[in-house]
């Protein structure tokens, strides 16, 4: 009986010390906005990318990427962030790995049929998932009118492969020197 006394107490003590330091901690003060900032995290800790170094292809104005980590052509984890300008679209095709999609802001208009028109795009706003399954058809972009490009973060395993395919879903031949 005494035992079990000494270990309820024990518990009891243990569990006051704990809050006691919760509450501590809770009640520090808060930095807030107005305050300096503090130094630049250890890059050995925490690597950083500022949005100026960021590695842009393709065309402004009409569909850009910018690669954040990893490489699509080569085996492993790859992420990119895709523009696509108002007005513009891909054709369609398929990837043969499945690859994952978040709208970061805009929104993006996608397919899933073998023959391109506009007007069967779904629209994808801000703050949707998309999984690209492996494989499939579809095709992407954003409409005109759209006031604001389609900004995505897409992730996936790397090498990647882009197949275009004709009406029927089947693989266009690349052209020669591809």
């Amino acid at each position: 009986m005494r035992f079990k006394r000494l270990m309820i107490v024990s518990v009891a003590v243990t569990i006051f010390a704990a809050a006691s330091v919760w509450v501590a901690y809770a009640q520090a003060p808060k930095a807030t906005v107005t305050d300096p900032a503090g130094p630049l995290p250890d890059p050995t800790h925490i690597p950083l990318t500022l949005p100026k170094d960021i590695k842009w292809t393709g065309q402004e104005g009409r569909q850009q990427q910018g690669l954040l980590f990893g490489d699509p052509n080569k085996a492993g984890m790859y992420g990119v962030v895709i523009k696509w300008y108002p007005g513009n679209f891909s054709q369609p095709h398929f990837h043969d790995q499945e690859r994952y999609a978040y709208v970061i802001s805009g929104t993006w208009w996608m397919a899933s049929t073998n023959v391109y028109d506009e007007k069967v795009t779904y629209p994808v706003h801000a703050g949707s998932v998309v999984i690209d399954k492996a494989n499939t058809v579809h095709w992407d972009g954003a409409r005109t009118g759209e006031k604001e490009p389609a900004v995505l973060m897409l992730v996936g395993m790397g090498p990647v492969k882009t197949i275009q395919v004709d009406e029927q879903g089947k693989p266009k031949t690349p052209p020669p020197g591809r």
